[in-house]
């Protein structure tokens, strides 16, 4: 089945997509022929004599939004914002168990090892300072659905951090190993819900907001029903 990106905001300047899980961002490797949402937006783009510019990425598979530039200008505008990590990034994940704080802040060191992030040390001076706010929106069996916000954004940050607090994101295999027993969900349930940010060209503020897609709210619905009854005797 050939995934494909839905165009959530465009203008002269910027596209903002609702990347489907399991497409990349970008070509998993260079001069890849597989689909990545760069190549189908610079596809669609070329039409009209634009080209697409990387701003920010979001994994493999998360869902959500994810935002271009249409020239290096722009590019580098947003970009610098990012770096800066003044745009509001919010996520949505479902998280085994219950958190004992409601809401909250998370703060690692993480160490980038191979295709892993890893805790580390915060005096390790290869390590990037991680941080993220929660809060519980809602209580689920043997789960929590948390909306995050990410202070800064290193990659796999969410996943990574909630994983070393002992409530791993559901279906992370990548992390937790054991989640490749979870049937109900074949990615990790990470969707990437709203964004918000300075336009390059006006700085008039823009909010692009993402519903989670099939799959995530399936999920949800499974694990808020209540435990089926056991056998009568």
């Amino acid at each position: 089945m050939r995934l494909e990106p839905a165009v959530l905001y465009q203008d002269d300047a910027i596209v903002a997509l609702n990347k489907p899980a399991g497409l990349p961002a970008v070509p998993v490797t260079k001069g890849s022929g597989a689909p990545s949402a760069l190549s189908l937006l610079s596809a669609e783009l070329k039409r009209r004599r634009q080209r697409a510019f990387v701003v920010h990425r979001i994994d493999r598979y998360t869902s959500g939004v994810l935002l271009f530039a249409k020239t290096e200008r722009d590019r580098d505008a947003l970009v610098r914002q990012f770096l800066e990590h003044t745009p509001v990034r919010e996520y949505l994940a479902v998280v085994r168990g219950h958190l004992a704080e409601k809401e909250g802040t998370l703060v690692h060191h993480l160490r980038r090892d191979g295709m892993h992030q890893k805790v580390s040390r915060e005096k390790d001076s290869q390590a990037a300072r991680a941080e993220l706010r929660y809060s519980v929106t809602r209580e689920l069996r043997g789960a929590s659905l948390v909306r995050v916000a990410l202070v800064t954004g290193l990659q796999n940050q969410i996943r990574v951090q909630f994983s070393a607090i002992g409530h791993p994101v559901v279906g992370d295999r990548k992390y937790r190993p054991e989640e490749a027993a979870e049937r109900r969900i074949d990615r990790v349930a990470l969707h990437a819900a709203r964004l918000r940010f300075a336009h390059p060209r006006s700085g008039q503020t823009i909010t692009v907001e993402c519903q989670p897609p099939a799959d995530f709210r399936a999920l949800v619905r499974g694990l808020a029903s209540p435990n089926p009854s056991p056998p009568s005797a």
